[in-house]
């Protein structure tokens, strides 16, 4: 049987498996330096991210996802990504675009009640899988974004939705909402603290709706909950370590090393799962 086929969170009360379980319990978690310091990692990553390197933030879900249910781990970095998300409201308070607000975020909130449909008939396996798609898809874009920058569609009210609700579907089930939704802004070119802001309250309004859409699913538990906080003051460190990072590190060698091991944590991500699903 499969260690990743139970679709629901972990309870509690489930009997332990002797090899990484489909549900691992907050006080294992928490007594495992491995995935400590994985969740440290991908904290950071998401704080660094939020400081000023754009996308990086992307890579923590799919690699906490190599130990422990995609959604889980999406629940236990929510108390972080909310934190940095109030930071990042604040500094840029009265810089975004409400045209594509308007648009985007009642298309987002579409596309996130399609993924939490999804995610509720799910296995985790699933989930894992189409994590790894996303993050694999996610750096190929990248690679090959001036091969096909002629390809995408000129910024429209039609372009807004469209990507908004993929961005709300892919940011549901792996945090990765911000590739789908810079489809649509980037080539708007606006300038860069309105860029930022209006992606940051998309961010925002998404992590808030995440709160009833996991605690339905059964993953926001308060044991989930309290993990989260504590990697919170990590999580801030390193917002400000993003900042101060963003001044003085070469911008494109850290991209360039970044995206290699998002590209190397997406392939195990998939291959892990395809030898879940059909050769055990």
């Amino acid at each position: 049987m499969s260690l990743w086929r139970k679709p629901r969170a972990c309870a509690l009360n489930a009997p332990l498996l002797p090899i990484p379980l489909a549900c691992r319990v907050p006080v294992e978690l928490l007594a495992d330096p491995i995935f400590m310091a994985v969740a440290v990692i991908g904290v950071c990553l998401l704080g660094i991210s939020k400081g000023g390197f754009l996308g990086l933030g992307v890579m923590a879900l799919p690699l906490m996802s190599l130990f422990v249910p995609p959604l889980q781990a999406a629940a236990i970095i929510l108390p972080t990504a909310i934190a940095q998300d109030v930071l990042t409201l604040w500094v840029y308070r009265r810089e975004w675009s409400a045209w594509n607000l308007k648009i985007m975020l009642p298309a987002m909130f579409a596309g996130m009640f399609v993924a939490w449909l999804m995610a509720a008939s799910l296995s985790a396996v699933h989930i894992r899988l189409a994590i790894g798609l996303i993050a694999a898809l996610f750096v190929l874009r990248h690679w090959t974004a001036k091969r096909f920058e002629r390809w995408i569609p000129k910024p429209s009210v039609a372009t807004g939705i469209v990507f908004g609700a993929i961005g709300g579907i892919t940011t549901m089930l792996a945090n990765a909402g911000g590739p789908a939704w810079q489809i649509h802004l980037l080539p708007q070119k606006l300038e860069k603290l309105p860029y930022i802001g209006t992606v940051s309250i998309l961010f925002a309004a998404s992590n808030v709706v995440k709160i009833p859409g996991f605690l339905t699913l059964g993953y926001l538990t308060r044991d989930n909950f309290l993990i989260g906080l504590t990697l919170v003051p990590i999580a801030v460190l390193a917002n400000f370590l993003g900042i101060w990072m963003v001044r003085r590190v070469s911008t494109e060698m850290f991209f360039r090393i970044a995206y290699i091991l998002m590209f190397i944590i997406a392939v195990e991500l998939i291959r892990g799962s395809v030898v879940d699903l059909w050769w055990r």
